[in-house]
């Protein structure tokens, strides 16, 4: 039997090993050897146990001379030590010994140019499915020739001590970089295994140049190729206003701008299910059938159909497909160098414009910042809005300095003569419980107005609290709502609340080792 080298991950005398089987084979599997079901589509459903989402705190960056001094350690960036991980790495050798083994070699990055080949060793077929369809998938002449760069091996199955492995949990996601090795254990949410690639990309892209990003992308289907860019957070309406039927999707989530453009890092999507409808979200509905992997949605047990609003299991129910389910996929998934970047943020507070053009320093400041905001009530006592940032709009997936991501965007929009523009999708009119969230056809309006051009051409002019510029018109928008304090009857209330989100902007740029000129791009505190 041939096992493609993998004893020398530890893996001694595996039951089976299969590569790079096609979806029947691997659902099929799925189906004798763990709890997963068939939907009335086709695709395959599973559980995810104790874990239904990412673990930060379970997530490290093994220690290791050459590496450490790279990396921006903090409370996202922790340090794990070197022989606590070979300890761990014994065991997942050991527990996989004797056991089915699924493998997948597949490719991060579109562009050749950046590709890294990963290996990924499952425990499970579902998961093993799910990496077939999150990577670029080889041809049949590139497989024969594969070379795995970097290996990620998942083992949900196996447990570990704290006390003896040094982790905060049974669980544990580790990246060993000089190794080439990641390791995903005691977690079944198979997010995990794609966004330790992504921090693994985000770590080498760098080096060569190529600013990692964590945003949606699509291009023009007009010939002229123009492409665009979406950054933000969840619930600021990233996948919904990239998704359009208008232009062709790049990729929904991870990509790299490199010296001749842009390209996915992905294969396939990871899409949210909750609330999922034909009528709003077509694409994706369309997608969840046979070869796609859904995360703990609810299903009827006789129909075996969906319920997407059901919220028992998680809120995060996910679907994973590849690319090619989207009928208006660009292939390859590259583009040219962006027209357009559009930052997203979901403010709560209800004072920031539904649209600014940034300047080049203002775009670097609101990109480490990466804002969004939760709303007033989340917590007991708490009667304001509570502002939320996350660097580079992706802090768990960046290992290095902010300041390497910052300075990579600043070079990029100057150099190519992108436009970017900061768009809220939160509160007009009042904070939450007072005011309204932005209507989307409006945003929509100005989204549109910002990839063909007519945003460059328009009057602006500047709100005091944050030195945003605001323009005066825009098509199909009510230019009377493109300045915030315009439609809120409390303006001193207005006044109160812009302070208050200036200081917390001012507060957390704080934390990183920024250019003074970046900072003083910032709101006025």
């Amino acid at each position: 039997m041939q096992t493609y080298g993998i004893e020398k991950y530890g893996i001694l005398k595996p039951k089976k090993v299969d590569r790079n089987k096609c979806p029947a084979v691997l659902t099929e599997e799925a189906l004798k050897t763990e709890p997963s079901r068939l939907m009335d589509t086709g695709a395959l459903l599973v559980e995810t146990g104790a874990y239904t989402g990412r673990s930060p705190k379970d997530r490290f960056i093994v220690d290791e001379p050459g590496v450490s001094e790279q990396i921006g350690w903090g409370s996202e960036n922790k340090k794990f030590p070197l022989d606590k991980f070979e300890l761990i790495y014994k065991k997942v050798g050991k527990y996989l010994s004797g056991k089915n083994v699924y493998l997948f070699d597949g490719f991060a990055g579109a562009d050749p140019k950046y590709r890294v080949s990963v290996r990924v060793i499952n425990e499970y077929a579902s998961e093993n499915l799910f990496m077939n369809n999150m990577l670029i998938r080889p041809t049949e002449e590139e497989l024969a020739s594969f070379k795995e760069d970097y290996t990620l091996i998942a083992v949900p199955g196996l447990k570990l001590d704290p006390k003896e492995c040094g982790t905060n949990s049974e669980a544990a996601i580790l990246l060993c970089l000089n190794k080439k090795l990641i390791l995903v254990v005691g977690s079944k949410y198979a997010g995990e295994m794609k966004k330790s690639v992504f921090s693994l990309m985000n770590y080498l892209l760098p080096q060569k140049g190529v600013l990692g990003m964590h945003c949606s992308a699509n291009m023009a289907l007009d010939g002229s190729g123009d492409t665009a860019l979406f950054f933000g957070l969840s619930g600021t309406g990233k996948t919904t206003l990239s998704a359009d039927p208008k232009r062709g999707l790049i990729g929904d989530d991870e990509h790299g701008w490199s010296d001749d453009g842009i390209f996915n890092i992905e294969g396939g999507c990871y899409a949210k299910c909750i609330d999922l409808s034909k009528e709003h979200e077509p694409e994706i509905y369309g997608a969840i059938k046979f070869g796609a992997l859904v995360e703990n949605v609810v299903i009827d047990d006789e129909k075996r159909s969906p319920d997407y609003k059901d919220r028992s299991l998680t809120e995060n129910t996910r679907v994973s497909y590849p690319i090619d389910f989207i009928p208006n996929k660009v292939v390859p998934s590259v583009g040219k160098h962006p027209k357009t970047v559009i930052f997203l943020t979901a403010d709560a507070f209800g004072v920031l414009p539904p649209v600014a053009k940034l300047t080049k320093e203002q775009a670097m400041f609101y990109f480490v910042s990466g804002y969004t905001s939760k709303v007033a009530g989340t917590e007991r006592g708490i009667t304001d809005p509570v502002s939320t940032f996350s660097t580079c709009f992706g802090a768990p997936f960046m290992p290095l300095p902010s300041s390497v991501y910052a300075e990579l965007l600043g070079e990029k929009i100057e150099k190519h003569g992108s436009s970017v523009y900061l768009i809220n999708t939160g509160w007009t009119g009042g904070a939450y419980g007072v005011g309204k969230r932005m209507s989307l056809p409006a945003t929509r309006a100005i989204v549109t107005a910002a990839l063909d051009g007519t945003l460059a051409n328009v009057e602006y002019e500047t709100e005091p609290f944050f030195g945003l510029a605001i323009p005066k018109t825009c098509p199909n928008v009510d230019s009377n709502i493109l300045n915030p304090k315009n439609v809120w009857a409390d303006k001193a209330e207005y006044d109160r609340l812009a302070k208050k989100l200036a200081h917390d902007f001012a507060e957390n740029i704080k934390k990183y080792n920024l250019d003074a000129n970046i900072v003083a791009a910032g709101p006025k505190a």
